[in-house]
């Protein structure tokens, strides 16, 4: 059970073969044997997912079960949770206990998924090692020397790891893609506005959307399903019909071609200098297995891709700095003990509370929003997001997805680049300029690097296109094993 599908497990929970409390135990004490050596969960909850487990064995028996009812799931810590720690990965929400769901909690928990608990993740979503959690760093279940890649690093590290079949995560700047590349799992972002941010808490919230991670597409197309919908209470939230993705899974033109017909666009800029070469040659080799499918490549260019990250870290930080000004010291969350006056409590307190690439973050974005500075660099910023969003308009008339390297190197070891903040910003090279557009974006493992590190392919997809993004991933996996191989350390 620990290495089934989603689609076993619905056929084992309805065949009777084990219960859906069985399987939570199962996986619960999969969790507690691992988490020494992974750290991947801030928040477990064995009695409420019992709990949950039971009440999904009662639906099943009565025959009202969904495809997702009595799974096992773990939500990545920025997702509020009624009742139970949402921490955010910081010190200064690590006693605030959410009153309410966040939507995409209370959809999931509506069709039947038991959470076993809260993942852990780089403080506020800023990260790209899982490096910067007030509750430690996440290790790689293939390396624990390593790092899973971030934000989303625990939930990333967990699936991999068969800790939990499935898990939420949240992709900022790559923040779903990028771990699920560096753990050798499946993950998507869908596209900006498709699931709800409500009770998500915010870190740049034109670029914050929700995504799925799994062992598969078809895995991904299930969760991912189950987490789309208009919410009223978020502005961003798109009014568009309910999707099926299970069923853009179907084959293509022939069993030996399923992908007759589909053109991949491949910009040059993703393969010119600072791509690793043990990745290059993993991502060329599935380009190669996708032709072998049927699917054409055709040369596309994004020219502007390469100010990606310059725009990138001139305009989260600047929404980020907004975002968090809430966390001052006299609402909620972190508060320091001692203080003089008002002034002096929002000092302390949020110096003690926000680490310290937070507080980075914060700074850069206080400056570029200043008198003075507003329109050398966050306007200059905006103009580049929207040059980005043109190139790829002008590719997707060209090709139907765009193919490349998620992450530019296989997982670095841990404080590899913790002093260095640049390169690890840099890390995030080829994911950040779909977010600046707001498109739909997949990674999927396609191979190893050196030192056996799993190596993950990105498809970018035009606007509203998952559908098209899992079921070329889904023809993939049909014909490789790749996201079948799991790390010695989950055997």
């Amino acid at each position: 059970m620990i290495n089934a599908s989603l689609t076993e497990l619905r056929a084992a929970l309805d065949t009777r073969k084990i219960s859906s409390a069985e399987l939570a135990t199962l996986f619960l004490d999969r969790i507690e044997r691992l988490q020494p050596a992974l750290n991947a969960f801030i928040t477990v909850d064995r009695e409420r997912a019992l709990d949950a487990a039971r009440a999904a064995d009662a639906r099943i028996a009565a025959g009202t079960a969904g495809p997702l009812t009595g799974i096992p799931l773990a939500h990545k810590d920025v997702f509020c949770t009624q009742g139970l720690l949402t921490s955010c990965g910081s010190k200064m929400l690590s006693n605030f206990v959410s009153p309410y769901d966040a939507h995409v909690v209370s959809l999931l928990k509506a069709a039947g998924t038991v959470m076993l608990g809260k993942t852990n993740m780089d403080e506020f979503a800023m990260g790209s090692s899982n490096e910067n959690s007030h509750y430690g760093p996440v290790r790689n279940p293939w390396d624990t020397g390593r790092i899973p890649g971030g934000s989303s690093g625990g939930s990333a590290a967990a699936v991999a790891a068969r800790m939990v079949p499935m898990a939420t995560g949240t992709d900022t700047g790559g923040s779903v893609r990028q771990p699920a590349a560096l753990t050798g799992i499946t993950g998507i972002k869908p596209t900006y506005g498709t699931v709800s941010r409500y009770g998500m808490v915010a870190y740049a919230s034109s670029f914050d959307q929700a995504g799925a991670f799994g062992a598969s597409a078809a895995d991904c197309a299930l969760l991912l399903g189950a987490m789309t919908g208009f919410d009223p209470r978020d502005s961003t939230s798109l009014e568009r019909p309910a999707a099926d993705y299970t069923q853009a899974l179907q084959s293509g033109a022939s069993a030996t071609t399923p992908l007759a017909g589909l053109r991949i666009g491949v910009p040059e800029e993703f393969f010119a200098d600072g791509l690793d070469d043990d990745v290059r040659t993993a991502v060329e080799a599935a380009l190669a297995e996708y032709r072998k499918l049927g699917a054409q490549t055709v040369a596309v260019s994004l020219p502007n891709a390469r100010l990606a990250i310059p725009a990138y870290y001139v305009l989260a930080p600047a929404e980020a700095s907004s975002n968090l000004s809430r966390f001052d010291g006299v609402r909620y969350g972190h508060r320091a003990d001692s203080y003089s006056d008002l002034d002096d409590l929002y000092r302390k307190s949020r110096s003690e509370g926000f680490g310290a690439e937070v507080q980075r973050r914060i700074l850069i974005g206080t400056y570029v929003l200043s008198h003075g500075y507003y329109d050398a660099y966050y306007l200059q910023a905006q103009k580049l997001r929207r040059l980005i969003a043109e190139d790829f308009r002008r590719a997707f008339t060209q090709c139907d997805v765009i193919a490349g390297p998620t992450s530019p190197s296989t997982a670095w070891a841990i404080g590899a680049k913790s002093d260095d903040p640049v390169r690890m910003y840099l890390s995030d090279i080829y994911t950040i300029a779909v977010n600046l557009a707001g498109l739909p974006g997949l990674s999927h493992p396609c191979g190893f690097g050196n030192g056996h590190l799993p190596v993950g392919l990105q498809l970018i997809g035009d606007y509203f296109d998952e559908a098209r993004l899992l079921a070329t991933a889904h023809g993939y996996q049909q014909a490789t094993d790749w996201h079948l191989r799991r790390p010695a350390l989950a055997d």
